[in-house]
């Protein structure tokens, strides 16, 4: 089967749009995902699809494929997303908080929160300020003031005004901040809102999913969904995948920012991130089927980024691996993406899940000989020309 006989896939938007809505609306900072892992899985139950749980929180589901290849797929999202914790409390009554992952306190100042203390029934809500809040008060003051964690505090939405009225409360450092998503879906298909980074890929990608069972379509070999915890605090895929997987495609944010070629319309196929160059042949492979069927599908190379393929790869993942994403304006800050991006990367991804291996035969096994691995086309200095050879692409 090459790539131009796979055919597409209806892919229900609707369905789509309300389970991201739902997703945002549940906060999972890294740490304390116990409740969308449920969501997650009642969404994988509803389409038939049994999941298991890992010890540390990862769900695990798959659609078999046709036969026993000895060699299936994965695709990896991550349901965790950045936040906050409860690092002191202050003698004003309000809460010092530290990063959960990797995110500017610059994009906090002003989000509304919700404060999660042990009491499991209770849930209190809150502000970041800056710590010089009010012009009327501080005037030039507030605009000279620095941008860091340190330099922030919540609010709590409570009657306290000191560090015991914070513990009388149930408060006690460690408690969990989210911040508030704030979606909102335009009528010209955009969606504002924290936590695009996974919360869009998971969506796309149960999308898929359905589309595939809706179509009565088997996978082109078994394909594995892993959905992680703690992506954003940089081990994510670091255990969970099943040993018989040769390819990995994480389905992540994909950057739009200057310099980039990602788009919010389109989806992006990442060639390298800061932790080095992803799968040559698989990359190109899922640049192939996106040309063959009018997929919007750009490439490019993020500099600042780290994904579940690094914390797999380290942790001795033996499969090639490539990252896809939606374009997202504004990562880890204020969030933006749109709907036509989003239909694209759920497209490619059913396209992806009907075809074949990049190497079936070769990747059937762990590792075969070097007289049969397949390898590009070398050109010497002193050749006029390029020498014939595979690629390894349908």
């Amino acid at each position: 089967m090459t790539v131009r006989d796979i055919s597409p896939l209806k892919i229900d938007l609707d369905y789509l749009q309300q389970v991201l809505w739902e997703l945002l609306e549940i906060p999972s900072p890294s740490g304390r995902t116990d409740h969308i892992q449920q969501y997650v899985g009642e969404r994988l139950s509803a389409l038939g699809i049994p999941s298991t749980l890992t010890r540390r929180g990862a769900l695990k589901a798959h659609l078999p494929g046709p036969r026993d290849t000895g060699a299936d797929r994965a695709l990896v999202v991550h349901t965790d997303t950045i936040g906050a914790m409860v690092k002191r409390l202050k003698e004003n009554g309000r809460l010092e908080v530290r990063s959960v992952g990797t995110h500017s306190a610059r994009f906090v100042e002003g989000a509304h929160v919700r404060i999660f203390t042990d009491d499991l029934d209770q849930v209190m809500t809150g502000q970041v300020l800056a710590l010089k809040a009010s012009g009327h008060r501080y005037n030039d003051g507030v605009d000279q003031q620095g941008v860091g964690w340190d330099q922030i505090e919540v609010r709590v939405d409570e009657r306290v005004s000191d560090a015991a009225g914070l513990r009388a409360l149930g408060v006690d450092v460690g408690d969990f901040v989210a911040m508030m998503p704030a979606a909102v879906f335009t009528p010209t298909g955009y969606l504002k809102s924290r936590h695009l980074d996974d919360k869009a890929g998971v969506a796309a990608v149960l999308t898929a999913f359905k589309a595939l069972v809706d179509a009565g379509v088997t996978p082109g070999v078994t394909a594995h969904l892993l959905v992680t915890v703690t992506e954003e605090i940089g081990h994510g895929a670091s255990h969970g995948l099943d040993p018989d997987v040769a390819e990995i495609v994480s389905v992540d944010a994909a950057v739009v920012g200057p310099g980039r070629q990602s788009r919010e319309d389109a989806v992006t196929v990442a060639m390298s991130d800061e932790v080095g160059p992803f799968d040559y042949h698989l990359t190109r492979k899922l640049a192939e089927i996106a040309a063959a069927h009018d997929v919007n599908l750009v490439r490019d190379v993020f500099d600042y980024y780290r994904s579940d393929l690094a914390a797999a790869v380290e942790a001795g993942a033996h499969a090639r691996v490539a990252l896809l994403g939606v374009g997202v304006d504004a990562t880890h800050g204020h969030e933006r993406t749109h709907l036509e991006g989003l239909r694209h990367l759920t497209q490619l991804l059913c396209l992806y899940l009907q075809s074949d291996l990049v190497f079936p035969e070769w990747d059937a096994e762990p590792e075969g000989d070097l007289a049969d691995f397949p390898s590009l086309s070398v050109q010497s200095a002193d050749e006029d020309g390029p020498k014939a050879g595979p690629i390894g692409v349908d």
